[in-house]
């Protein structure tokens, strides 16, 4: 991965082959003490590129919220966003064309009254799987899953229009 390799030969499986990077890097410890074992796809996910860390809102307004969504089980079929931590949300546009297991871009205008806000995405994929909160997958994964991590992502924009990351 991180040089040039020299193919002399190429083996194909149908099944795991127990490599160093499947078992060290593919493997989580779940809370029952349990590993999971070979983490390959990636289930939905979306996080909102804008506004975020950096970004700083200057003025009460419409802004554009907008992000990326993905996954590896099939297309996206629906991005909602909150702006109020969760507590309700909003269908997002999908920009077109929403193709399988590819990068799909969302949008929605949000009007910012200067308050503090959370801002979060979360996807839906074509199986019907809907991103988690990061407690639910906590809960689910342990807190060793680093591979795949599908969880929402959460921004606080604070009163004076700055943008941090937050665990929501």
């Amino acid at each position: 991965m991180l040089n040039v390799k020299w193919l002399r030969r190429l083996h194909l499986t149908n099944r795991p082959v127990m490599a160093r990077n499947e078992t060290s890097k593919y493997t989580e410890l779940l809370p029952s003490g349990k590993a999971r074992q070979f983490t390959f796809v990636m289930q939905a996910k979306s996080l909102i590129t804008n506004p975020s860390f950096g970004y700083k809102l200057e003025e009460t307004g419409v802004y554009q919220i907008s992000g990326l969504s993905w996954s590896g089980r099939g297309k996206i079929v629906k991005v909602e966003v909150s702006a109020d931590g969760g507590k309700t949300w909003a269908e997002a546009d999908l920009q077109k064309p929403v193709l399988s297991k590819c990068f799909t871009r969302f949008r929605i205008p949000w009007q910012w009254n200067g308050n503090k806000a959370i801002l979060k995405s979360r996807a839906t994929d074509e199986t019907g799987y809907v991103q988690p909160e990061r407690d639910e997958l906590i809960a689910e994964r342990g807190k060793h899953g680093v591979f795949h991590y599908n969880a929402i992502v959460s921004w606080q924009i604070s009163r004076q229009g700055d943008i941090s990351h937050v665990y929501k």
